[in-house]
Formats: C-alpha cells, structure tokens, sequence
C-alpha cells in the first residue's frame, strides 16, 4: 500500500522556531508511516489580487505541495490570541481558485492542529481560530485529539532546542495515532 502524504505548515517562518521543532518531532514519531514534509513558504509573497493571475513561482510550488498531499498539518503559534500572518497569508493564496475547472486547492482535504507557546494558555486560541477560517474552506477537519503545549520555555534546553516532558510526548504520540487513523480512513477509502 501506498503511504498517505500529510504535509505539514508551521506558522512561524523562524528557522528555529519551536512549531517548527514540534513539527520535526511529530516527523520522527511517524517514522516510514507517512510520507511527512514541511512546507517551506518564506518566499511567498502577500496576497495581492493584482498579482494572482498568473500567480507567482512560489505560490505555484505552494499549491502543488498541497495538491499532492492527502492531509495537511498545521503547527501553529499565537501572535496577540491568532494565528501568524504569515501563515494566514498563504491560507488566503490557497483559498484562491486556481481556474475555472478545478476544486478549491484545501476542500475535504483532512486537518489537524497542534501548536507550542512560551504562554500558559499554548495555542488554543489560534487553534480555534484556524478551525473557524478553515471549515469554512471547507477542509476535513480532525478536532480530538487537539495538542497545545504551554510554557516551553520549561521544555527547551540551554541550546534552544525543545525536549518534551513525557506528558507532552504522550500526547504528541496520541495525536500522531489519531491523525494518522483519520487520514487512512478518508484517503484510503
């Protein structure tokens, strides 16, 4: 059998960012279950109608990840209760049709949430945020198991480098189980 592509969007450009840690372990935990990929982004530039058609190089690319993923991951962090902009940027390229023929880009394609803050509250309000933005572009949203991790600045080394505490990783692991469940039962059908 094939392996199912979950394509994983972190919401902070940062190189070292802990979504983008968190993202890599999430990589680690799937192991050869899933093809796991981040999607780089940095390059795209902001939604502006007088640029969409034809649309730009990076937005090109961007939209082809996507169009060959089965499910999507997004890692998230909250800037001011939201997501980042920059993430919300490439959702709006993405929420663009692409031609007259073809479906929207992010319809029934299957999603789920997680997210690390320095903050006591993780990310759950950008979580549910993107859950609002999202269903409404109609993707296949995977709400239970949700995972936010607060305090991280508890769970990073002297390096800057996140290390989950077992409580975390369990339920990182959780949530790896459960998506890759999701996805299998409604890309494998």
């Amino acid at each position: 059998m094939e392996k199912n592509k979950i394509l994983a969007i972190v919401g902070s450009l940062r190189k070292g960012s802990l979504n983008r840690q968190l993202a890599l372990i999430v990589k680690e935990i799937i192991g050869d279950r899933a093809d796991f990929e981040l999607l780089e982004y940095d390059d795209v530039p902001l939604m502006n109608e007088d640029i969409e058609f034809p649309a730009p190089e990076p937005v090109k690319r961007v939209r082809e990840k996507v169009k060959s993923a089965d499910a999507i991951w997004f890692f998230t962090p909250e800037h001011n209760h939201f997501f980042p902009s920059a993430l919300k940027n490439v959702i709006d390229w993405l929420s663009r049709p692409t031609g007259e023929e073809e479906p929207p880009i992010l319809a029934k394609k299957p999603a789920c949430f997680s997210g690390v803050s320095l903050g006591m509250a993780g990310t759950s309000l950008a979580q549910d945020h993107l859950v609002t933005l999202l269903s409404f572009l109609d993707m296949d949203i995977m709400n239970f198991p949700r995972v936010t991790i607060p305090n991280a600045m508890q769970l990073m080394d002297d390096q800057g480098k996140l290390t989950l505490n077992e409580t975390s990783y369990s339920f990182v692991k959780d949530q790896v189980e459960a998506f890759l469940e999701f996805v299998k039962n409604r890309v494998n059908k």
